[in-house]
């Protein structure tokens, strides 16, 4: 089913498709899904890797936003909220109930955090996952070991949603062509087809791996391609206005002494006015994130060093381990598709974190804007839409409860293989039949041989990158560690796809290429 010589041949055999989505990213995997489970013929192309951009660079958090519901953004917070819990049912395996501790170093601020944090969970209602709490000087000191004491009055401790995002978009993909959908990887979209009317009918687009280019014909076409939005824009109208703002956000991932426990620590209000997280995270520990506006971007964006300083400094003031840019196992950086204003606005939290639908005049319509938390809802408004201007039947939304792939499992968090939901059991099973498939990849790294073999049979992983980067998480979770794995990966990459040493040369030269910017 995930094959991609049928995914292909699928292009051949429908001469018109209902919708197709341009982007493999959180939108446009949950556009494509809520399309195909409404039973439309949905096509989806992705230009490189599903999550390769934004999706995969996330703080791993599925939550309400508590710094929105500072600004006032009620109803955004509440929506999120909604669409948590719905992702918590939906992929049990993935997504998980995460404690957050808010240090208070002020009686006010402990008065301020509960106050707030009883708002956001009257706001969550019958889709709680757990009442927030104030707690002792005391306690705040033995759940966080490593949490600077001095001046700390107590603690307030709040629930959200923490999750594996690139590893979601996976299970979206699959989930898609369960439902009927085709959904192809390193495929690129050239151009947009026009009829006599000058209206949007179709694609033009280049398997990257044959260079076949195919000509796709369909009733309406989704931009869903996040901070590549104006690219597809300015296909359709080449004189289109900049409808995205990029912002930058990157990571820093530490080793988990020095965070160790299992709550993260929410920091509510840096020197600069943000919100830093640190979260365990596969047994290490993200921190992050930062909001910087960028004129440029890029598929690899690159952290700046005022970001990685105004990260290490941050952390440093509210922890005793000292952590310094010998201890970062990986940095990575991502880019926000912020929906822009109409006015220049320099400051990030002025620009909308919620979605918008845009129909071009030539019937072109694009998703913009949002957040991880809230695809499925931007889906089902897209596709609503998409019925509401009379270009699709009418057709009820199904993904409200529609299970992803993998999430019809008992999850048991005791092993790594959870993530894998119900299909642990298939991972085993070729570790049972082939022993030395349970040989770990690296000394450091808890993932097997018998995984980079799933991946590529049954997770449409093509490349190096697809593999290490959003399959197996180890370029985010220790990229030295992942360059030194690389060679015995791409033998096995090169074995199951039927390439020759060529082709492992050349995924070497541009995996380290791509490694370099997640190494300090």
């Amino acid at each position: 089913m995930f094959n991609r010589e049928t995914l292909v041949k699928q292009l051949k055999e429908n001469l018109e498709w209902d919708v197709i989505v341009i982007g493999g990213g959180a939108t446009g995997l949950g556009v494509a899904l809520d399309s195909a489970s409404r039973g439309f013929k949905t096509l989806l192309l992705e230009q490189v890797d599903f999550a390769k951009g934004t999706s995969s660079r996330s703080t791993k958090l599925v939550h309400g936003g508590v710094r929105y519901l500072a600004q006032g953004n009620i109803d955004l917070v509440k929506e999120a909220l909604y669409e948590r819990g719905l992702m918590l049912k939906n992929a049990p395996h993935l997504v998980g109930n995460q404690s957050f501790i808010i240090p208070s170093y002020s009686w006010w601020d402990n008065f301020f955090y509960t106050v707030g944090l009883k708002v956001y969970d009257f706001l969550s209602g019958k889709l709680t996952f757990g009442k927030s709490t104030r707690i002792s000087k005391k306690e705040t000191e033995t759940r966080l070991e490593t949490i600077n004491n001095e001046h700390l009055k107590g603690g307030v401790v709040y629930h959200d949603g923490q999750f594996d995002d690139s590893r979601l978009a996976i299970n979206l993909a699959q989930t898609c062509i369960e439902n009927g959908a085709t959904v192809l990887n390193h495929f690129k979209v050239i151009s947009l087809l026009k009829n006599n009317k000058d209206k949007v009918c179709g694609v033009k687009a280049v398997d990257s791996e044959s260079n076949v280019v195919y000509t796709l014909k369909s009733k309406v076409v989704i931009n869903a391609t996040g901070v590549f939005t104006d690219n597809v824009l300015k296909m359709d109208n080449a004189q289109a206005k900049n409808r995205i703002r990029p912002s930058q956000g990157i990571h820093l991932v530490f080793d988990k002494t020095f965070l160790p426990g299992n709550d993260a620590i929410m920091i509510p209000k840096t020197k600069d006015g943000r919100v830093l997280f640190l979260v365990p995270w596969h047994n290490r520990v993200v921190v992050g994130t930062t909001d910087t506006l960028m004129e440029k971007y890029s598929l690899e964006p690159i952290a700046l060093s005022q970001e990685v300083d105004f990260i290490l400094e941050t952390a440093n003031a509210y922890l005793t381990k000292p952590v310094g840019k010998q201890d970062v196992l990986s940095i990575f950086a991502g880019l926000r598709p912020l929906a822009a204003p109409k006015e220049n606005s320099e400051k990030t939290k002025e620009i909308s974190r919620s979605h918008k639908i845009i129909k071009s005049k030539s019937g072109l319509i694009t998703i913009t804007g949002g957040k991880w938390t809230t695809y499925r809802r931007m889906a089902q408004d897209t596709i609503n839409r998409v019925i509401k201007l009379g270009i699709l039947p009418n057709a009820k939304c199904q993904t409200k409860t529609l299970l992803i792939h993998g999430g019809d499992g008992v999850v048991d968090k005791s092993e790594h293989l959870y993530i894998y939901g119900s299909d642990k059991k298939h991972i085993k099973a070729l570790i049972e039949k082939s022993p030395e498939l349970g040989e770990k990849l690296h000394e450091r790294i808890e993932f097997t041989k018998a995984e980079v073999i799933w991946a590529i049979r049954n997770e449409m992983a093509r490349t190096l990158d697809d593999v290490l980067a959003r399959r197996v998480r180890v370029l985010f979770l220790d990229a030295k560690a992942a360059v030194d794995m690389a060679p015995k990966v791409v033998a096995i990459l090169a074995k199951e796809l039927g390439r020759d040493k060529a082709w492992e040369k050349e995924q070497m030269s541009s995996f380290k290429e791509i490694a370099n910017h997640y190494i300090l």
